[in-house]
């Protein structure tokens, strides 16, 4: 597919020699595939590189564990300190 896309913007720019709406037409295709990877989370990476889009789903998972985790230690810090002053009163 990306070969397929790089032979029809080569020829279009060929043909932006004859004629310059062709150089147009090539950099609307160009903007259009780069807009829709960016879109889609990134592409792909050859060198091993970290995928934008694993990153941002990777980033949205951290962020929603913190957040269950200070709810979680809210939730047992209140239980604790009533279970504290339970057992406090009655020790007494």
């Amino acid at each position: 597919m990306f070969l397929l896309l790089l032979i029809v913007i080569t020829v279009l720019f060929g043909f932006g020699f004859l004629h310059p709406i062709w150089w147009v037409a090539g950099a609307v295709l160009v903007y259009g595939i780069t807009r829709h990877a960016r879109d889609r989370g990134g592409g792909r990476t050859r060198n091993g590189g970290v995928d934008l889009g694993d990153y941002r789903e990777y980033r949205e998972r951290r962020d929603r564990r913190e957040r269950w985790d200070r709810r979680y230690r809210r939730q047992n810090r209140a239980r604790r300190r009533r279970e504290d002053r339970r057992d406090h009163e009655h020790h007494e």
